[in-house]
C-alpha cells in the first residue's frame, strides 16, 4: 500500500496526467493519504475557485482510498522525528513530518515529489518514481 502527499493528490485532483497516470497504476497495490493531507485538500477545496466541484471530486476520490487518521504512535513518532529533526539543524514542516509519521507507522512507501524534505527522515521509504525510457529519433 502506498501513502500518497498532497502533492500528487492536488495534481491528481487537477487532472494533471502524470498524476492520474500514477495513481491508477498503484491503485491496485491500495492507495491512502493521512489525515493531514485530507486537510491541505480541503484547504484547496474551500478557497479555490470551485469549491462544489473541487469537493465533488474529491469525494470521488476518498471512495477509492483510505484516510489514515493520526493517532498516539503517529503523534509519538512525529515527536521524535521533529526533535532528531531540529539537533541537526534540518528540521521542515511539521505536515510534512506528521505525513511521514503516518508512512512509517503504517509500513506504507510515501509517494511524493518533495524529495528534499523527506529525504531528511531516516527509515522513511520513498516511492520511486519508473524513469521514462529516452525517446528515440
Amino acid at each position: 500500500m502506498y501513502l500518497i502527499d498532497t502533492d500528487w493528490i492536488a495534481d491528481y485532483l487537477g487532472g494533471k496526467q502524470t498524476a492520474v497516470d500514477l495513481l491508477e497504476s498503484l491503485r491496485g497495490d491500495g492507495l491512502a493519504i493521512s489525515l493531514v493531507t485530507f486537510g491541505e485538500i480541503y484547504d484547496g477545496v474551500y478557497h479555490g475557485r470551485d469549491p462544489v466541484a473541487a469537493e465533488r471530486n474529491f469525494v470521488a476520490l476518498l471512495g477509492r482510498i483510505s484516510v489514515i487518521d493520526l493517532n498516539q504512535e503517529i503523534t509519538k513518532r512525529f515527536a521524535r522525528i521533529r526533535g532528531e529533526l531540529r539537533a541537526t539543524g534540518q528540521i521542515i514542516g511539521d505536515t510534512d513530518i506528521l505525513i511521514a509519521a503516518t508512512a512509517i507507522g503504517h509500513g506504507l512507501s510515501l509517494v511524493t515529489r518533495n524529495r528534499r524534505h523527506y529525504d531528511r527522515i531516516p527509515g522513511l521509504t520513498l516511492y520511486e518514481l519508473p524513469s521514462t525510457p529516452p525517446v528515440s529519433s
